[in-house]
């Protein structure tokens, strides 16, 4: 499903951000990316998202070549990946519908079933009732689970979030990784980046841990 060989990642002439990255993981898995503000928890996500290309080395993602694929067919990558960035880019001229539904416009699909799939998914993350708010008039945590609604109404085989549950009150940030742990449980490939050990200890089976010049993998261990 996702599968690093030897990847770097660097700006221009810095150091590199990331250094001979090798992992695989497979379809269904539920993993968190975690390390210090800084260490390249983000840059790791973008390149699985393909909002990036590698520096050097082998990405695959859903069977497709991310390093080789040309820049006008990443559109169509990110299709099948959900991804949820820090800053969630919600639209703030629009409603909360509108938000969700704006993917499937974009794709073409029959305006009536793209209703359909846009109110699903809002009531999926416990917003029904909430579609003509607009984002500004909503709580941070409410704001988050929109973006999840967006992430998720094409229906992607992977879902990643980078800390989506920063800046969140404890209750709120368990709601939020209740949302994430459901969509796993239905076949959902999903990444998070966070520096929440307790989130870690609760929901993780496998953390790839990212420090200073040191990639570790471990599985069955929280970080």
């Amino acid at each position: 499903m996702i599968e690093f060989q030897h990847v770097f990642k660097s700006y221009g002439r810095s150091r590199n951000i990331l250094a001979d990255i090798n992992f695989r993981i497979e379809a269904g898995e539920f993993v968190f990316v975690s390390g210090p503000s800084g260490a390249g928890k983000s840059t790791l996500l973008k390149l699985i998202g393909g909002l990036e290309p590698p520096s050097r080395g082998s990405i695959t993602v859903n069977k497709n070549r991310i390093d080789k694929m040309p820049g006008r067919a990443r559109p169509y990558l990110r299709r099948a990946v959900g991804v949820i960035l820090q800053d969630t880019h919600l639209l703030f001229d629009r409603s909360a519908f509108e938000n969700v539904l704006l993917p499937l416009t974009v794709v073409g699909l029959e305006r009536s079933q793209a209703i359909t799939r846009a109110r699903a998914a809002l009531d999926k993350v416990g917003l029904a009732g909430k579609e003509d708010l607009n984002p500004v008039e909503m709580s941070g945590g409410e704001q988050q689970r929109l973006a999840i609604a967006r992430a998720i109404v094409n229906r992607p085989a992977i879902l990643i979030a980078d800390e989506p549950t920063a800046n969140l009150d404890h209750e709120s940030a368990r709601r939020i990784m209740d949302v994430f742990r459901d969509f796993n449980r239905v076949g959902v490939t999903t990444l998070i980046a966070s520096h929440d050990t307790s989130l870690m200890a609760t929901y993780a089976s496998r953390t790839l841990q990212i420090l200073p010049g040191r990639f570790t993998d471990l599985r069955g261990v929280q970080a």
